[in-house]
C-alpha cells in the first residue's frame, strides 16, 4: 500500500483545526512579508544606484577640482614669472612693457577664474558626499529590514513545521521590527540603530 503525503497532510490538518489555523496564519504572514520585502528591495536598489551615482559625481568633481588647482598654480607661476620679467624690462621699449602688462593682467584673471571654479567644484564634491551619506543611511535601514524579515520568515517556517503557537508570536518580534525599518526606509523616517549598523558594516 502506497502512502500519499497529501492525504496525510489533509488528514492531520483535519484532525487538528488549531494546527490548520496556525498554518494559515503562517502562510498569510509569509506572503505579506515576501510582498513587503519585494517593495523594499525595489526601493533599496534605486537607492544603491543613486549612491553609486553620487560617489561617481564626487570623484569627478574632486578630479576637476585638482585639475583647476593645477591650472591655478600654473597661471600663478606664469604671473610671477611675467612680473619678474616686467620688472627686469622696466627700461625696455614701451610696446614691450605694454605687452608684458597685458600678459600679467590676463594670467591674473585666469588665476582668479580658476580659484572661483575650484571653490565651486569643492562645494559640489562636498554636496555629493552629503547626498551619499544620506542615501547610505536609508540603505542601512533597508538592509536591517531585510535581515529581520528573513529571520522572521525562518522562524515562521519552523512554526509551520512544529505547530508551536508560541514560536509564531516570537516570530512577530523580528516581523514588527523589520516592517518598522522597511517603512522607515520607504517613508524617510529618522530611525537608525547606529550600533547595529556599525556591527553589521
Amino acid at each position: 500500500m502506497e502512502i500519499d503525503p497529501l492525504d496525510q497532510a489533509e488528514g492531520s490538518s483535519g484532525a487538528n483545526p488549531a494546527n490548520a489555523r496556525l498554518n494559515t496564519w503562517v502562510a498569510i504572514t509569509v506572503a505579506l512579508l515576501a510582498t513587503f520585502m519585494g517593495i523594499c528591495k525595489v526601493k533599496d536598489d534605486n537607492i544603491v544606484q543613486a549612491m553609486q551615482q553620487a560617489q561617481a559625481d564626487k570623484i569627478d568633481h574632486w578630479s576637476f577640482y585638482q585639475a583647476r588647482n593645477i591650472r591655478q598654480e600654473v597661471a600663478q607661476s606664469t604671473v610671477d614669472q611675467l612680473t619678474i620679467t616686467r620688472a627686469a624690462a622696466a627700461a625696455a621699449a614701451p610696446a614691450q612693457r605694454a605687452q608684458l602688462d597685458s600678459a600679467v593682467a590676463r594670467y591674473k584673471a585666469l588665476v582668479t577664474d580658476q580659484a572661483a571654479k575650484k571653490d565651486s567644484l569643492r562645494a559640489l564634491a562636498e554636496s555629493d558626499q552629503k547626498a551619499y551619506d544620506t542615501l547610505n543611511y536609508r540603505d542601512d535601514q533597508f538592509d536591517l529590514s531585510d535581515t529581520l524579515l528573513a529571520l522572521a520568515i525562518s522562524m515562521l517556517a519552523l512554526t509551520s513545521l512544529t505547530h508551536k503557537r508560541w514560536l509564531f508570536w516570537i516570530a512577530m518580534v523580528p516581523t514588527a521590527l523589520g516592517a518598522l525599518m522597511g517603512l522607515a526606509g520607504l517613508l524617510g523616517w529618522h530611525l537608525h540603530p547606529d550600533s547595529i549598523s556599525r556591527l553589521l558594516s
